[in-house]
């Protein structure tokens, strides 16, 4: 298997929110929500565009307070975290000022029930003017209208879709190293639809090409093996 990143419109989209974002004069706000259902490259995508534009990438937890989520912020700025939260959030503000980073909020939804940290964010975002992009599940947008002083602030909201035909063409061309043919990746698209079922996918059809010394994948080897 090829060890590229497959840009599919999602992917594409998601690199069109962050520059929109970036690219917005200071009045607007700069806030993004990007939501979808779990096993279409939400995260991944948040994670590869992260290390691509030098950002902050926190992964929320079921647990997380506000105080921790400003501590682990002080990690991702190469800072020591203080005992105090108020010394931990102006220290955050103070060098994001100095030195403006996008910061990318993944698994939104674990903190919707924590208006404080949800405030904080907020603030951050207001005090910085740095681009700030909630990742979350498909009902992340729906939790999020609750906070109204937050929602206003959302200038982009993605939803990432599921894969069609020709996202998964482009998935196989990208990432196998054996080619599909069309009628192959048509009959895989009725039955999977998700990112890491088709990795998978990719990875023991390859197996089973290069154990058969096939050059490419037809439909009925892919009938023989599902």
């Amino acid at each position: 298997m090829n060890k590229i990143f497959a840009k599919t419109q999602n992917v594409k989209n998601f690199i069109g929110l962050v520059e929109n974002l970036v690219n917005k004069p200071k009045n607007i706000p700069k806030m993004g929500l990007v939501y979808g259902e779990p096993g279409l490259g939400k995260s991944q995508t948040a994670l590869w565009l992260a290390c691509k534009y030098d950002a902050i990438y926190l992964r929320a937890t079921n647990l997380m307070t506000g105080r921790w989520l400003l501590e682990e912020s002080v990690k991702e700025l190469d800072e020591i975290p203080r005992y105090l939260t108020s010394d931990n959030f102006n220290l955050v503000v103070k060098k994001l000022k100095q030195e403006p980073k996008i910061i990318f909020i993944d698994e939104i939804d674990y903190l919707m029930n924590n208006y404080k940290t949800i405030e904080t964010l907020r603030n951050i975002h207001d005090e910085t003017n740095c681009p700030i992009i909630f990742v979350g599940m498909g009902l992340a947008h729906r939790k999020l209208e609750r906070y109204k002083h937050l929602y206003d602030r959302f200038s982009e909201i993605l939803k990432f879709e599921t894969f069609g035909v020709n996202d998964l063409s482009q998935i196989f061309c990208q990432l196998s190293e054996i080619p599909f043919t069309p009628d192959a990746i048509e009959h895989i698209h009725k039955k999977y639809n998700r990112f890491r079922q088709i990795v998978y996918l990719i990875n023991q059809m390859e197996d089973f090409a290069k154990d058969n010394n096939l050059t490419e994948i037809k439909k009925e080897i892919v009938e023989q093996i599902l």
